[in-house]
């Protein structure tokens, strides 16, 4: 009974170490598909319209921080938008 108690946490660790690389596993891959980490972002891939050749073109980083701002200003308009409302609805 006692070994059976003493393998018992070294079953554990053992789950809990091939959990961790599971987790780890799968936070690389779907990093390398957003193409933050190194690797072929193979969903980013553009092909430009009249390329011929079809030569594969990843859209620049810019492109993703302009459409980070305008979702940002939308948000705070949105947010602006409400206050507004609320504020109406209060008032008597």
């Amino acid at each position: 009974m006692r070994t059976r108690a003493r393998q018992g946490g070294w079953v554990g660790l053992i789950v809990l170490l091939l959990a961790v690389v599971i987790v780890g596993l799968l936070g690389k891959t779907l990093l390398q598909q957003m193409g933050i980490v190194g690797g072929v972002p193979g969903d980013r891939a553009v092909v430009r319209p009249g390329n011929v050749q079809g030569d594969v073109v990843v859209p620049p980083p810019a492109a993703a921080l302009e459409k980070a701002r305008a979702l940002e200003k939308a948000v705070q308009e949105q947010a602006r938008e409400n206050s507004e409302r609320i504020d109406k609805a209060s008032a008597p």
